[in-house]
Formats: structure tokens, C-alpha cells, sequence
């Protein structure tokens, strides 16, 4: 079996244990239990998930990294984790909601989901689990031999933190039966935008890369820096467009009284600064554009589209 298809293979296979555990959970639950299990697994759904979270993501996906040799499966399953918490909390037996609302949040968790994979697979040529993410592999080398239990914490239980935390409004959404208003549609327009707008600088910055891989194929010299459509207004046109997506589901639990949730999209907002600044130090560090990147980071905002500033202006004010 070729390893593209044995990735395959171990993708779909490997949510299998929490599913198999929450659907055994639905089959046995009566609110007249007395069992404890049952009970406690009933009035806390947050705490299920990120139980389900520890064991089959931290701790199985850890386990098979250790065999693949590669962390690459966490990657990918950013744009399913969502789509599967989002139907979790939606069929728990504690939920209360408005069958509108829920209908169009899961329908949008599915766009999102289904242009972020569509993204993946493009970016990495059709391949499962062809390379890990870059950040892993330049922290496996900074930590060398502690590496094997340090990426059990940098890469797993830190995505739990993330990604559980950022899906705390379709817990919101699945907790709360209100009729639908006009903060609703705020929060559908905002969520609409963020995918829109990934969407777009995800295939630019595709088109870009494959017209340099073209270049650096028939020895020809390479185009420094993407500066059209989005990336002609922003340095970060993409992780714009994928804050947007997750501020706009706080909106809808902002809309449910639940506020509170917004704790998640900040924690990411934040890493993502600091994910930032580490992506321009690696463009920084490539020879061909360095100089080239400079001038276009004092040009072009980072990541809320603004017209360039001019480049002669920046010179003029040096002097």
C-alpha cells in the first residue's frame, strides 16, 4: 500500500473512536439514568468534547506521529474538527435551539470547511499527509531529542486550546432557542466575507507559487513578492479572511448572551499575530526577496486592506 493511500486511509479512520464512543453514548442515554457515566456525559458537553479532543486527537494523532514521523494529520484536521463539534453539539441531548439558526451556522461550518480542505489538498498536490507543517519541523530541530513528549504540547494540547476554544459559539449556537434577528444576518454577512476573502488570497497566493515553481523550473529568475489583487492592499490577505470567519460566529453567540465565547477567537487572534511576524522572518531570510519584502512591508498594511503607502514617499522621509 503506497503511502498516499495509506494517509488516506488513517485519516478517515482515526475519528472513528469518538464517534463510535458518542454515538454509544446517544444509543444508551436516558435522562432517567442513574448511571454516572451517562449522567455526567449529559450536563457537561463542553467537557465530553474536550475529553474526545484529549484521547483521540492529543493522544491517538501523538502516537501515530510517532510511527509517521511527521505531525501532519493536526493540519488537516483543522478543517474537520469544527464540522464534527459543530454537529456534536447540535445533536447532544442538552441542546436548545433555533432550527434556523443551527441549519445555517452548520451550513456555513461546511463552506468553510470544505474551502479550507479544498485549500489544503491544492497546496499540498493532492497528497495525504505529503509534509508537515514548516513550524514543526524548524521547532523539531530547535528542541532535537526532547522534541518526542515537547510536540505532544506544542502541537497537540495547544491546538485543543485553539480549536476547541474558537468552536465555543457553536456550543453558543446549540445552547440558546431564540428567533432569528437581524444580528443574525450581521454575523452570516461577516462569516460570508471571511470565506470570501480566504477563498481569494488562498488562490492568488496558489497561483503565484506555481508560476514561480514554473520559473525556477526553465531556470528563470523568480518573482520576489505577490503584490496583486488582496496582496496588493494587504501582506496577509488570507488569515484576514480566516479571523473574519471565526469573529463572526462570536457574533452569533454574542446575539445568544453568550459573550464569553469570543475568549477563543482572541487566543487565536493573538497566536496568529505571533504566526505573522514568524512567516515574515522566513521571507525575510530568502535571499532573492529579502530586500524586495522589506520595501513591501513598509508599503503594505499587514493585514486590514489599505491603499500602498509610496514607496518614493518612504525614501523621502529617510532623508
Amino acid at each position: 500500500m503506497g503511502r498516499n493511500l495509506t494517509n488516506a486511509v488513517i485519516a478517515i479512520l482515526v475519528p472513528l473512536p469518538s464517534i463510535l464512543c458518542y454515538l454509544s453514548f446517544l444509543n444508551h442515554f436516558d435522562r432517567n439514568s442513574t448511571s454516572p457515566l451517562w449522567s455526567w456525559c449529559f450536563h457537561h458537553p463542553i467537557l465530553l468534547a474536550n475529553l474526545f479532543f484529549f484521547f483521540n486527537v492529543n493522544v491517538l494523532f501523538w502516537v501515530i506521529s510517532h510511527f509517521q514521523s511527521s505531525h501532519w494529520m493536526i493540519d488537516l484536521y483543522w478543517t474537520v474538527i469544527p464540522v464534527l463539534l459543530a454537529h456534536y453539539y447540535a445533536t447532544h441531548p442538552l441542546a436548545q435551539f433555533n432550527p434556523w439558526r443551527s441549519m445555517i451556522v452548520i451550513l456555513l461550518t461546511w463552506v468553510w470547511s470544505i474551502r479550507l480542505t479544498h485549500n489544503y489538498f491544492r497546496r499540498e498536490r493532492w497528497q495525504w499527509g505529503a509534509r508537515e507543517d514548516w513550524r514543526f519541523t524548524d521547532m523539531s530541530r530547535q528542541y532535537g531529542k526532547q522534541w518526542w513528549w515537547i510536540s505532544f504540547f506544542a502541537v497537540y494540547v495547544s491546538q485543543q486550546v485553539f480549536l476547541i476554544g474558537v468552536c465555543l459559539p457553536l456550543y453558543a449556537v446549540h445552547a440558546v432557542d431564540k428567533p432569528l434577528n437581524i444580528w443574525d444576518f450581521v454575523a452570516v454577512a461577516v462569516c460570508l466575507c471571511g470565506i470570501v476573502i480566504a477563498y481569494f488570497a488562498d488562490t492568488q497566493l496558489h497561483d503565484f507559487v506555481s508560476r514561480n515553481q514554473k520559473l525556477k523550473e526553465i531556470g528563470k529568475p523568480l518573482v520576489a513578492n505577490l503584490e496583486r489583487g488582496l496582496w496588493q492592499y494587504s501582506r496577509h490577505p488570507n488569515y484576514l479572511g480566516e479571523q473574519l470567519w471565526w469573529w463572526g460566529l462570536v457574533l452569533f453567540a454574542w446575539n445568544l448572551g453568550h459573550g464569553w465565547t469570543f475568549i477563543g477567537s482572541l487566543i487565536n487572534s493573538m497566536c496568529l499575530v505571533y504566526v505573522t511576524v514568524l512567516v515574515e522572518r522566513r521571507m525575510l531570510k530568502q535571499d532573492y526577496r529579502a530586500e524586495a519584502y522589506k520595501l513591501y512591508q513598509k508599503t503594505t498594511s499587514a493585514w486590514i486592506p489599505w491603499f500602498k503607502s509610496s514607496a518614493i514617499a518612504i525614501k523621502n522621509k529617510r532623508t
